[in-house]
């Protein structure tokens, strides 16, 4: 699949090839929605205004090979406004109610599966600020480069470098014993 052709083509309005380049990655895209929304149904909705607003500003877009991440950028921007609307925090809110474990690691068809080796990621991830365990998450759970975490936080590279580096750093204290709230 050429991103660049479809992009090319979505932007003279064809649905046939936004509906392409969204398909190939649509667990990428399930998978980041259901992390800010914490549950299917919510992660669905977020995922579908985000198709409305890639087919309404598709022709905004400067960077063909750029699709990717400015897509994601939208999806997160979507959660964040549903989120936003509903006076839910971000990021795993009523995650009991949908899985309890994580490996933190391993990215499977279902992004928050269970192993011998699991750990309690949520009561973890509460040790840390929003920000922290956003940029966290969007390296770790969905290995994502600091460019684009950047992009989609719209921060600096440093603030998402800094943010991640403070935010393990607390959570390796915490895990030791070593808080200093």
């Amino acid at each position: 699949m050429n991103v660049v052709r479809l992009v090319r083509r979505a932007k003279k309005g064809s649905k046939e090839a936004l509906l392409q380049l969204i398909m190939s990655e649509k667990d990428v895209y399930y998978k980041l929605a259901f992390t800010y929304m914490g549950n299917s149904h919510d992660a669905l909705d977020a995922m579908e205004d985000m198709i409305v607003r890639l087919y309404e500003k598709i022709d905004q877009l400067k960077k063909e090979e750029a699709f990717y991440s400015w897509s994601k950028t939208i999806l997160v921007n979507s959660c964040k406004s549903l989120l936003q609307k509903r006076n839910k925090l971000v990021l795993f809110d009523d995650w009991n109610t949908t899985n309890e474990k994580v490996l933190p690691h391993a990215l499977t068809s279902d992004p928050y599966s269970s192993s011998d080796q699991q750990m309690d990621m949520q009561a973890l991830l509460m040790h840390i600020n929003n920000h922290q365990r956003e940029a966290i998450q969007l390296k770790y759970l969905h290995d994502l480069d600091y460019q684009t975490i950047a992009g989609i936080t719209n921060v600096s590279i440093v603030t998402v470098k800094s943010r991640i580096f403070q935010g393990l750093k607390r959570l390796r204290d915490h895990y030791r014993g070593d808080v200093h709230e």
